[in-house]
């Protein structure tokens, strides 16, 4: 009895924890990791600062949102595995219900013709491109890696399908292997995990069988809803670099099949700046706009399940795959083409479909400025993305 209240009073407190970072943590994948690191490491001592950064470089490795798996990966740790899928519902849920709440708003309006939406679309503008910046600087230090991303770039500029998104990964994975297999590796450290090495093979059998078994079923089947979870559980698959690199897979799944338009999708996408919590949450707007919020929780659950699948399939392995310098040198070769995917996306259909007078660069230039030279918060940049939309169109 005793055992069962303990574990009662862990979970609550997980619950209770995460939905507070949940309701709080602005700012993107970067400032989450900051906040998470405050409160579990720093205050709370739940693992320590190796632990963390053993965790946060798997995250990194892993295609998913990487915030979110490291919020499942301590609930884990902490609570097991029901332990980390409290973790999720209380760091993702409150921005999961104010999109859905979005999309449902906008249901009743012409999205087309709503000014306001045209300043949240330079909103993301200026946040992808505050993206590529970072993720460049860190990603593609050296020329062979800026060459990678320069490929990636132009393959997925010039033939804009999942199919060669998904190409260029991979033979970036190989021409990293190829270059950088000598790398150095000093991290020595073992990694516990409280989930056994059948359970996690498990997982990573179902997240490879979901991966192949749906795209087929999709095609026999033809119902919808397995059709828009297919969509999402392969974007969420896919996704390396973060929420803002899920934006090009998404619009080439929804929009060009008029499932949603490109106007009301860059206004989820803007909206989603708004919000707390991770990015990826910008599938509850869309699935909310297709099909109400069943629609919402079921894309909300259908592109976090590879990240479940992968963290708990990968953690209890993790300590003996960082030590081996060729896979260590694969993923350079990813994440530098992951760089040249998300500059492709920014073009196209962010930039192409939004900056289309001087003043939509200028506007954009003010809000990139707010972002990253003043250092304001996202929801000021989002505020004053809308309000600016509607004098735009007054003048």
């Amino acid at each position: 009895m005793k055992h069962e209240q303990n574990r009662f009073k862990t979970l609550l407190e997980i619950l209770l924890i995460s939905t507070r970072l949940g309701l709080t943590s602005f700012g993107g994948p970067i400032a989450h990791l900051g906040y998470f690191h405050e409160e579990y490491v720093r205050k709370r001592k739940w693992l320590d600062e190796k632990s963390y950064a053993d965790l946060v470089a798997l995250c990194q490795f892993l295609p998913g949102p990487a915030s979110s798996q490291v919020g499942i990966g301590i609930g884990v740790m902490r609570g097991g595995v029901l332990g980390g899928i409290i973790s999720f519902i209380g760091f993702t849920l409150p921005s999961v219900i104010a999109l859905i709440l979005f999309a449902l708003v906008l249901e009743g309006l012409d999205v087309d013709d709503v000014s306001w939406i045209h300043g949240l679309k330079i909103v993301a503008v200026a946040v992808v491109a505050h993206a590529i910046l970072g993720m460049a600087e860190k990603l593609t230090p050296d020329l062979k890696r800026k060459t990678i991303a320069l490929l990636a770039l132009v393959v997925t500029l010039l033939w804009q399908t999942a199919f060669s998104q998904v190409g260029v990964i991979l033979v970036a994975g190989i021409i990293g292997f190829l270059l950088y297999r000598q790398q150095a590796d000093s991290e020595d450290t073992e990694f516990k995990f409280p989930v056994s090495r059948t359970f996690a093979v498990i997982c990573l059998i179902l997240f490879f069988g979901l991966l192949i078994l749906l795209p087929i079923i999709r095609e026999a089947t033809s119902i919808s809803w397995i059709a828009i979870f297919d969509s999402f559980y392969r974007s969420g698959s896919l996704v390396f670099g973060g929420g803002h690199v899920v934006l090009p897979l998404l619009e080439r799944e929804f929009v060009p099949t008029d499932w949603i338009s490109e106007e009301a999708f860059l206004a989820g996408y803007g909206a989603a700046q708004a919000v707390p919590g991770p990015l990826f949450t910008f599938a509850a707007y869309l699935g909310a706009v297709m099909n109400g919020w069943q629609g919402g929780l079921l894309a909300t659950f259908a592109i976090f399940l590879p990240a479940f699948l992968l963290i708990l399939g990968t953690l209890p392995f993790w300590s003996m795959l960082r030590r081996n310098p060729k896979i260590k040198g694969a993923l350079m070769g990813v994440n530098a083409a992951v760089v040249g995917i998300l500059i492709s996306a920014f073009y196209k259909p962010i930039w192409t479909s939004t900056i289309l007078k001087p003043i939509d660069f200028a506007f954009a230039a003010v809000l990139f400025s707010m972002l990253v030279y003043w250092k304001l918060p996202p929801w000021v940049i989002v505020v004053t993305g809308a309000i600016g939309g509607l004098l735009m169109t007054s003048l």
